[in-house]
């Protein structure tokens, strides 16, 4: 027998190996119901061996990852978001699942990172992640999970909230844990968590939470604290709602409250077959007694129970009376559980009763028809096939009726219910099996107790917004919120026009307004505010970020709802640029880990600012794979780039060079501001796109133009040999390819790698080159005293077009590898078009120009191009360029700066 190790000892060597946290911290900072969270974590390995490491962090179901670095040691790991391959990213295990996760809380899903710390050195984890607060019972609620899974020596959760209507209330809840093995309570659970600060003005709230050692094994031993969770609301005071603006984005917060109920047409549908048997069957039936006490006279209401039979309280729906509440109560009582699962049927009949009800009753007052419908099961009776159960629902439903559905336990099939309510202008829940299902319900009850409106439209005028996210709602509930955001086409508008449309209780509603939008900076007069000082540019802008979370969820809500592979495919290509241009990780998009790169000073410390600055990147020093840290080379600049003369710039003026003819042909574009155009469009060949995004002006006095566009901002998606974003403005270039680089344009710098190079020209240009055979420059034109119609903006030029296909299309891009040439008048014989330059521009004779099959009239003209340093002569495509270019002006319109789908003249260039 071998010598047994006395208990205490192996106790003692299981502590001593254990890598022990030294610190976890969490930063959220929330703008305007949006939440930047930033965990930090930092562990020490103190065993004489490397040791396996976990970090692993709950978070929200609703929010989108964003960032996330590893150090290990001296060795820098960067996260970068890619598109999803068919295999998962090497280091980074990163697990969205709620039902198989051992640790997963209601609501939320589990990001898992693992790593091997040396013996006696330290790591660091850093985790951003960004979600919209949903309004919900009257309240925004904001969860923090705080399960460090061991005692720390320096626990912090800060929470700084921005609200520029003004906080109207604010609550710290107590500690939160909805499975209680193993860690206990504070001993005070009627407010916030012992040690909490709360410091608040009228617009601007900090509450921070930091717990001592004791304090923390006071609440849990094992380091499991909980949920910490702030409740607040906002001051509201116009009917129409809150209109926020900045730097061209808005959002519309619409939230209206003092209205009469609607009366409502609900049918409670219960599953009752034999695996509901026991305790969820009697939380259930106790959650509705409650919920049948608290109908309304005027509603109208009935029961059913489901296993293999359907079984109907009533053949037709109720009036609430004393009577017929009790009488609902006992044939709930005498529910019994017994058979299989037939949904299909129970919901069929369900929405039969609802019809008949509507279509047989005038019912000029107005009402919501809503069913309520509970399971704990998959469908095992009658129709089993989901998508004819979608099918069938929705057909029966039509649009009319709101299904709003609850999953219990493990068992249930959540996505058949999660797109039953998507697709029928309902919401769902899922309870997990040892919660207490009837208090969820009633939760879930109450969040749709009081609809206020139903067929909400709103609506802006066409030439203020583009881009907006989803502006009909079947109905608006009190104690929630419509949330819209877009795009502004003139940032200097000072009134957004406002109509909303609606029916409530008594008539059909319509409000009108103009809602001053004055231009507005970040973080602009709040007092203690955390927001870093900026030219507002720069600074990260908190509603462009909501605009593009909130057409990202909406993008896979019609994603999960569609069953048209077509379709399917195009909405997850949407929704995968879009994400990867906001660096969000969704299910179309993957985290992978770069590195090792050795550490940059300072580099721990700049991670601890990242949610008070918002969205930025934690670490941009650090670059991929492959290339060498260090000071970036200097090259020399020449003032003047000899480039072609293909290029757009000005108001935008367009100009197109034919080497081979000698010829050179002209032609504007008269845009909206808003419109993205489609310059260059390679994506399937080359893998190269460039768009560019216009911004308005007024027009210069006693011009022929009512306003003037220019090119604001410049998007280059390369695809090949791996993804890289550019977005370049006057005032700076943003670099995405692995890791993200802001580069000011009022400094020369050069940088470079995986055959991309970005060379900035101080206050000049910005040339871009790919993989040596194609290169872009973009000209920077700034004004020290703009005048009121114009504005600083972007040219665009063709430097080297080697590397594009014939394939390539776009606005530019078809008449790459073009040639063209000019044929006699057709009314009549031709000029001598040596001497063309004595006549007038613009005048003289109307000419031929035959390019890609197309027979363009032209006439001559001068046009200035390089800043204004060269005059060339060109022939002029008249109206828009209509005969000259394939397709219309519509076909060039881009969803999105970084949309590569270009689908006309795709393969299919016509020679001469």
């Amino acid at each position: 027998d071998g010598l047994r190790v006395p208990r205490q000892v192996r106790l003692l060597q299981r502590l001593k190996t254990k890598p022990l946290m030294t610190e976890f911290l969490v930063k959220s900072t929330i703008i305007s119901r949006y939440a930047f969270t930033t965990v930090t974590c930092r562990m020490l390995n103190r065993a004489s061996e490397d040791q396996d490491i976990e970090f692993q962090m709950q978070i929200p179901a609703a929010a989108f990852i964003t960032n996330f670095t590893m150090l290990i040691g001296d060795k820098v790991y960067q996260g970068e978001i890619t598109e999803r391959a068919k295999k998962s990213g090497d280091r980074v295990k990163e697990k969205r699942n709620k039902t198989t996760e051992e640790n997963g809380e209601k609501g939320t899903e589990i990001f898992r990172a693992s790593a091997v710390i040396p013996s006696k050195d330290k790591a660091a984890f850093f985790l951003s992640y960004e979600e919209l607060l949903q309004r919900r019972l009257g309240k925004y609620e904001h969860s923090i999970s705080v399960r460090p899974q061991q005692l720390s020596g320096r626990l912090s959760v800060e929470v700084n909230i921005l609200e520029s209507a003004g906080i109207a209330s604010l609550e710290v809840l107590p500690l939160h844990n909805s499975r209680q093995r193993g860690s206990g309570r504070g001993e005070d659970d009627s407010g916030p968590p012992p040690s909490t600060v709360i410091n608040q003005n009228e617009t601007f709230a900090n509450i921070i939470f930091k717990p001592s050692v004791v304090q923390q094994a006071k609440i849990a031993q094992n380091g499991v604290l909980g949920d910490f969770i702030i409740r607040y609301d906002v001051n509201r005071e116009q009917s129409i709602g809150d209109i926020q603006v900045l730097n061209g984005y808005f959002v519309h917060y619409f939230a209206p409250k003092d209205l009469p109920p609607l009366p409502k047409n609900v049918v409670f549908v219960l599953d009752s077959s034999a695996s509901m048997v026991g305790t969820k069957l009697r939380q259930t039936k106790d959650a509705l007694f409650t919920i049948l006490h608290d109908l309304r006279p005027q509603d109208r209401f009935s029961i059913i129970g489901f296993s293999n039979r359907i079984k109907v309280w009533k053949d037709h729906l109720i009036s609430v009376t004393p009577d017929s509440i009790r009488d609902g109560k006992v044939y709930i009582h005498h529910m019994s559980p017994t058979g299989g699962t037939d949904i299909n049927g129970a919901l069929q009949r369900a929405i039969r009763l609802l019809n008949k009800y509507v279509a047989h009753n005038d019912i000029g007052d107005r009402s919501v028809s809503l069913i309520i419908f509970l399971t704990d099961g998959k469908p095992t009776v009658g129709e089993t096939h989901t998508l004819k159960i979608l099918n069938n629902t929705r057909e029966a439903a039509r649009g009319q009726v709101c299904i709003f559905t609850i999953g219990i336990g493990n068992d249930v099939d959540f996505r058949l219910l999660e797109k039953l309510s998507l697709e029928n202008c309902g919401l769902t829940r899922r309870v997990h099996e040892e919660e207490d299902a009837g208090s969820q319900l009633i939760g879930f009850y109450d969040e749709i107790r009081t609809p206020l409106l139903s067929d909400i439209r709103i609506d802006y005028p066409p030439s203020s917004v583009v881009q907006a996210t989803k502006t009909l709602f079947p109905n608006y509930f009190n104690g929630s919120e419509i949330i819209i955001a877009g795009k502004l086409v003139d940032r200097e508008l000072d009134h957004l026009h406002v109509e909303v449309t609606a029916s409530n209780s008594k008539k059909f509603v319509i409000l009108k307004t103009d809602v001053p939008v004055g231009p507005q900076k970040a973080g602009k007069g709040v007092t203690g505010s955390r927001r870093p000082e900026g030219d507002g540019e720069g600074d990260p802008n908190h509603i462009e970020r909501l605009w593009s979370y909130l057409t990202t969820k909406e993008l896979l809500s019609s994603w999960l709802q569609s069953d048209d592979e077509l379709e399917k495919e195009r909405l997850r290509q949407r929704a995968q640029d879009l994400a990867l241009s906001y660096r969000f990780l969704i299910p179309f998009t993957s985290m992978k880990l770069r590195g090792p790169v050795p550490r940059k000073d300072g580099l721990g410390e700049a991670h601890g600012m990242s949610a008070a600055m918002g969205p930025e990147p934690v670490v941009q020093s650090v670059r991929g794979a492959g290339t060498q840290p260090g000071p970036l080379p200097e090259k020399p600049y020449q003032p003047r780039i000899k480039i072609s003369k293909t290029s757009v710039d000005g108001d935008p003026h367009f100009v197109v060079d034919f080497p081979l003819s000698k010829l050179t042909v002209c032609f504007n574009i008269d845009g909206q501001p808003g419109d993205i155009l489609r310059l260059v469009s390679d994506h399937m060949d080359s893998g190269v796109t460039v768009n560019g995004e216009l911004i308005g002006a007024p027009a210069p006095p006693n011009g022929h133009k009512k306003q003037r566009t220019y090119f604001r901002t410049i998007t280059i998606l390369v695809n090949k040999p791996e993804r890289s974003y550019l977005e370049i403005t006057p005032s700076r270039v943003i670099l995405d390819g692995g890791d993200r680089l802001v580069l000011p344009c009022n400094q020369s710098v050069v940088v470079g790698s995986r055959g991309l190079e970005v060379a900035v020209s101080a206050n000049a240009s910005v040339t871009v080159t790919i993989q040596g055979s194609i290169a872009f420059v973009i000209l920077i034109h700034l004004y020290k005293k703009p005048a009121p119609f114009q504005r600083h903006h972007l040219g665009f030029y063709i430097a080297n077009s080697e590397g594009l296909s014939s394939n390539c299309h776009g606005l530019l891009g078809q008449f790459l590898n073009q040639d063209a040439r000019l044929t006699e008048d057709p009314a009549g014989p031709s000029q001598n078009l040596t001497h063309l330059p004595l006549l007038q521009v613009g005048e003289g004779p109307e000419v031929i120009l035959k390019v890609k099959g197309h027979q363009v009239p032209v006439v001559w003209k001068q046009r200035k191009i390089y800043n204004g340093e060269e005059q060339i002569d060109c022939w002029f495509a008249r109206n828009n360029a209509a005969k000259l270019i394939d397709g219309e002006y519509k076909d060039y319109l881009a969803s999105h700066p970084f949309d590569t789908g270009m689908m006309l003249g795709q393969g299919t260039s016509r020679e001469l």
